[in-house]
């Protein structure tokens, strides 16, 4: 992770070819957008902290390289000097710019013609129901509510633990470069699936259930609702026990963060099994914590409504191809090390 130059880490690279292409994207669908200046803001304040940061580690390098005039004296030293704890803060700071990348996908498709019905007459015809209205009549329980939503809420500790877990595992100077690889494959990937958010608007059950009204639905009428959700984002009450801790913490989330969008295919499963391959991959023990989180997410996405089981099914099929597109898109920013890690 050492950085002396103003020069964008791997992780920054990602987000500014990300930042680079929905902002021309913006420049296309500008007349069509609800509220392109508060994309706007966005972007600028996603360039404003990488600029300080950055700068930041320019100013730390110098100071360093003028201190010491050579490399200092063993690898957990220099894992545990300023600038590269600098750098593990700018990995930290572009992750946590998902907040704001997501929503974003809304300010997109919400311009779109929702897809909804065709989702959901498609859950109806392949399973012959509503997967997302029966999962929860059948498991209503507080024990499965809590459980799945143990699962839901895991989806962010999950990612975090992988990276800690790589970060940790080793003690040379590798693993700041393996850390990097792989927080730059994951944000690789996120955007690969946002990048399908923004022209494929599925908003799930959750949103459309509530629009349409869940008799309309289980009598099998999926009327098309067009721009409907550019100015509707009420959504069903969560199924489940409402006095217990995961369930509030979930729909706590849900209620400040969620749009509808980011239906199909779920990140949330697609994301989750790209950090059980990784893991698989790097820090194999890791397992044992993270496949039971993993299956109790899979179940929480049709659980709580967030999505239909077609989603999920998506989500599940395309983590190989996601992970491999994003390490073929990372590779060139770390050349041979990225190969033999990945």
């Amino acid at each position: 992770m050492k950085q002396c130059g103003l020069t964008l880490l791997p992780i920054e690279q990602v987000a500014a070819v990300y930042c680079a292409v929905t902002s021309l994207l913006m420049l296309v669908l500008w007349p069509r957008l609800v509220d392109p200046l508060m994309m706007l803001m966005t972007r600028l304040e996603w360039l404003a902290a990488t600029a300080v940061l950055v700068g930041l580690s320019y100013l730390v390098g110098r100071r360093q390289s003028s201190a010491t005039g050579s490399s200092l004296a063993s690898p957990r030293a220099a894992w545990l000097s300023p600038l590269s704890l600098l750098s593990l803060l700018r990995a930290i700071v572009q992750m946590a710019f998902l907040i704001l990348w997501y929503p974003d996908t809304y300010e997109f498709n919400r311009s779109f013609d929702n897809l909804d019905h065709h989702f959901a007459a498609l859950d109806l015809q392949l399973f012959g129901c509503q997967p997302s209205l029966e999962f929860s009549r059948l498991l209503s329980s507080s024990f499965w509510s809590e459980a799945f939503n143990l699962g839901y809420w895991s989806y962010y500790p999950m990612i975090a633990l992988l990276a800690l877990a790589v970060l940790f595992k080793w003690r040379d100077t590798s693993r700041s470069s393996r850390f990097s690889h792989v927080t730059s494959v994951i944000m690789a990937a996120f955007f690969l699936y946002y990048l399908i958010y923004i022209f494929v608007p599925v908003a799930g059950p959750q949103f459309y259930f509530e629009a349409v009204g869940v008799d309309a639905i289980a009598q099998g009428h999926f009327p098309s609702l067009g721009t409907y959700f550019s100015s509707h984002t009420e959504m069903l009450p969560a199924p489940g026990d409402s006095s217990g801790l995961f369930y509030n913490l979930v729909s706590g989330a849900q209620a400040t963060g969620e749009r509808p969008t980011a239906a199909f295919p779920s990140s949330h499963i697609g994301i989750s099994t790209i950090v059980l391959l990784l893991a698989y991959r790097h820090v194999p023990r890791l397992l044992i914590v993270l496949l039971p989180l993993w299956g109790l997410l899979c179940c929480a996405t049709v659980y709580i409504q967030a999505h239909y089981l077609v989603d999920a099914i998506a989500g599940l099929v395309s983590a190989p191809l996601m992970l491999w597109l994003a390490q073929w898109m990372v590779r060139p920013l770390f050349g041979i090390d990225a190969q033999q890690d990945g």
